[in-house]
């Protein structure tokens, strides 16, 4: 009797832990669509800005923009690594965390003073269990970040690139490339000259722009506009990466709860039986003993 009592008892916590699960994987698939859809609405943004941009960097404009400009030497390098605020979402940030680890190390050996900024609780406990100090970290950013928080983050670094304080901005995210295709990524996003996107104008297309009122006046307007949208851009792939991978590690655990209750109801069973043949065989050896 105690040990079907156990597995009853068992059995009615994974039941509830099962609840819990479903739940979270339906409120991330929820969450998923809504941020699936923001990030597709600026991708084409994205991209079209971004094509604008590489033909006007490539062209022969007398004008050119600071954040185009690559400095002459690299010493002070930024890296933002977007990591979420909340767990149970596989291994969503271990694998932003691996990338942005890796590209640490290969700048910090190449002599550069890297200066690490984390957004996400999960990053910054990371960074504290490798002794690392990051010079400025961020919680704020939730699974819907807006485009005035983002905007806020890129002026300082344009302003900061611009006034030569900073050479370089890297930053680590998980790039949604597909909702069943997301991998780590590290993007420089600047200098916008080196920027590595597939949106780029082939090298074989070229435009003639008429500039009004005149190019310089447009580039000013342009460029840093650029910039923020690619910034934001990886914030809402992050945002939508991130709801993907809880939405699956909570659909495998809601799985696997359903096949530890199935495991545990024929545990069960088998040892009620058990215990009812046993009672029937003591009743029989009673009225046996009294014949």
């Amino acid at each position: 009797m105690a040990k079907a009592r156990a597995i009853v008892k068992r059995l009615k916590a994974v039941k509830n832990i099962r609840k819990i699960t479903r739940t979270m994987e339906l409120i991330a698939t929820a969450r998923f669509k809504k941020a699936m859809d923001r990030a597709s609405e600026a991708a084409a943004y994205t991209k079209k800005i971004s094509e604008l941009v590489s033909d006007l960097s490539q062209a022969n404009l007398e004008f050119h923009h600071p954040l185009l400009e690559k400095h002459e030497t690299e010493k002070n390098t930024v890296l933002l690594v977007l990591t979420s605020n909340r767990g149970l979402c596989g291994g969503y940030n271990s694998g932003v965390l691996k990338a942005a680890l890796k590209r640490y190390n290969e700048l910090t050996a190449a002599g550069q003073n890297v200066r690490l900024e984390i957004s996400g609780k999960r990053g910054i406990s990371f960074l504290k269990f490798q002794g690392i100090e990051p010079s400025h970290s961020y919680t704020h950013f939730e699974d819907r970040p807006t485009f005035e928080e983002v905007d806020e983050l890129a002026s300082r670094y344009i302003t900061q690139y611009i006034e030569g304080k900073i050479d370089r901005l890297d930053v680590a995210y998980t790039e949604f490339i597909s909702s069943s295709r997301q991998q780590p990524a590290v993007h420089s996003l600047l200098p916008i000259g080196v920027l590595d996107t597939a949106a780029e104008t082939p090298a074989t297309q070229k435009y003639d722009y008429e500039f009004l009122p005149s190019a310089q006046e447009i580039l000013e307007e342009i460029v840093p506009t650029a910039f923020k949208a690619r910034l934001f851009k990886c914030f809402l792939d992050a945002a939508v990466s991130e709801q993907i991978a809880r939405m699956v590690a909570m659909k495998g655990a809601t799985e696997n709860a359903n096949e530890m209750v199935g495991s545990l109801s024929a545990q069960y069973n088998r040892a009620r039986q058990s215990q009812i043949t046993s009672e029937i065989l003591e009743i029989i050896g009673g009225a046996a003993a009294l014949e």
